[in-house]
């Protein structure tokens, strides 16, 4: 520790011998610090707040019919992207700040100088943005934020604008193009079917339940064709009967039961026949206690009682009439006949239909064979069309709902801004703090006069101790010749430091002058 402080002592006298270099060194630093101090040109922030509001409550209404997009990061990003360059280009004109820049270079320079200088700082979740720029020019310094907080407002405003045309633009294009694909489908579809109409069933059947359909419908028509047969057959032998001699009903030993009289009621049959499969049809559908049920049963059961009065009034007919034998002009014998002439059509007109029936089963069978290439054909159109239908409805889904996001848009904004503080620039520039770069550069140069003192000290060293010279050179030191210092040599020295104490002190009572000068204007400012 001691060789430390010895060392360090050494040094300082070292310095000592050189302090008027030093000196004049800090004054020259120190003087010429305060003078850059003093004609830096002062500093006026502009400055100015605005809320962006995202809430809405057309918003909440409208979700799920319209395309709401996250405002929240639109606005961040829109402010992170504000001093960009062409929005720093737009604010050079805007803010008429290229009126000095005469060189494409002058003009780089400024917008690097923006870019620098602007500040956009953001409260975070309250979305609340602070715009901040300095300048030596009060007005230039509003004029630059008064422009930037339009750029900031209309930048959001064209980019939710621009979205909203080019979605509409796109869907519009693909809607076009579905719709030329869903005609060219509904065209092969129409094609499809009528090539193949012939074999279209009811109800969207295939080919095998087409098959199964008419074969039941032909067993059904031959089972009528037996029945009604059966029926021309008995009248034949009832007819018979009346026309030989002696088999009329004319006397009462020979009178017939009159159950046995056969009485052809083919209208009322044909309803009674029409409603039953009406009522089977039914019945295969609903409950027995459904209303149309209900409904088909009571018609069938007054058809039956109307046939049955009907059978009866020509059977009792049939008995009052006196008995001739085969006379014609009997009119138990004209009844058969006309009941056998209607048996015959009735006969005739199933046959038609069990004929015609068996063709069809025949063309469906014959069918079968061309059925599952042509239902394959038919499921792949129905599949394209299908496919092709629904993308085209999604769109135009998609294009209302882009529609009305654009008027929601425009009747609520996509965020409302708010201009809390307008621009408005300090009164008192806010830099430079010369206050605190006068002590500065006062150090500046004290710490430039030390520095240049040591150098010297240390490149012509002086040794004032006999230790510090033998600790050196390593050489036995034999003797000390001491100097004998006059009085005027002391009073000579003493002057000196006067004026080397004095020269120092002068430069920090400058300082502290220029210190006591720049808080008095500055107060006087205020």
């Amino acid at each position: 520790m001691e060789e430390i402080v010895r060392q360090v002592l050494a040094a300082v006298r070292g310095m000592w011998m050189f302090r008027w270099p030093g000196l004049i060194v800090a004054w020259v630093v120190g003087v010429a610090g305060a003078l850059v101090v003093m004609n830096i040109p002062d500093q006026y922030e502009a400055s100015a707040r605005i809320y962006v509001d995202t809430q809405s409550i057309l918003k909440p209404l409208m979700s799920g019919l319209t395309v709401q997009p996250n405002v929240e990061q639109q606005i961040a990003m829109l402010s992170r992207t504000l001093l960009s360059r062409p929005n720093m280009e737009k604010l050079v004109r805007m803010a008429d700040l290229d009126l000095k820049a005469n060189s494409r270079q002058d003009q780089e320079g400024l917008i690097l100088r923006l870019t620098k200088d602007i500040q956009i700082n953001n409260t975070g979740r309250d979305n609340l943005y602070t715009l901040n720029y300095r300048d030596s020019d009060r007005d230039r310094a509003k004029r630059v934020i008064q422009s930037l907080v339009s750029i900031f407002v209309e930048s959001s405003l064209g980019a939710s604008r621009k979205d909203t045309d080019s979605a509409k633009n796109f869907l519009d294009d693909q809607i076009k193009q579905y719709e030329a694909k869903l005609e060219a489908a509904e065209t092969r579809m129409k094609d499809f079917r009528i090539r193949n109409l012939s074999l279209e069933g009811a109800n969207g059947k295939d080919a095998t339940a087409r098959v199964a359909d008419v074969a039941a419908q032909l067993q059904q028509a031959q089972l009528e064709l037996q029945e009604a047969q059966q029926s021309r057959d008995a009248v034949k032998q009832q007819l018979e009967q009346a026309s030989k001699p002696g088999g009329g009903f004319g006397g009462a030993a020979s009178a017939p039961d009159p159950a046995s009289i056969p009485v052809a009621t083919p209208e009322i049959d044909a309803r009674i026949d029409a409603q039953k499969r009406t009522l089977d049809s039914l019945e295969q559908r609903f409950t027995d206690q459904h209303p149309d049920v209900i409904a088909t049963r009571r018609l069938i059961k007054q058809l039956e009682a109307q046939k049955a009065k009907e059978v009866a009034a020509l059977r009792k007919a049939a008995l009052a009439a006196p008995a001739q034998g085969g006379d014609a002009s009997n009119p138990f014998t004209q009844e058969l006949g006309s009941l056998l002439a209607s048996s015959e059509a009735q006969v005739a007109a199933l046959k038609a239909r069990v004929a015609a029936f068996q063709g069809r089963l025949a063309q469906a069978r014959a069918d079968l064979k061309t059925a599952p290439e042509i239902e394959a054909e038919a499921a792949q159109l129905n599949r394209d069309y299908d496919i092709t239908k629904k993308n085209y409805q999604d769109l135009v889904a998609r294009k209302q709902a882009a529609v009305m996001s654009g008027d929601l848009e425009g009747a609520s904004g996509v965020a409302d801004f708010r201009l809390i503080d307008p621009p408005r620039v300090t009164p008192q520039p806010v830099a430079p703090n010369r206050l605190l770069l006068l002590p500065l550069s006062l150090l500046a140069g004290l710490a430039a006069g030390l520095g240049l003192s040591f150098v010297l000290s240390q490149l012509r060293p002086v040794f004032r101790e006999g230790s510090e010279l033998r600790a050196v050179t390593g050489l036995p030191l034999l003797g000390v010749v001491s100097l004998v210092v006059s009085d005027i040599d002391r009073r000579r020295e003493r002057l000196g430091r006067l004026r080397f104490f004095g020269a120092s002190g002068g430069l920090v009572g400058l300082y502290v002058l220029g210190m006591a000068a720049v808080a008095i204007l500055a107060r006087r400012g205020a």
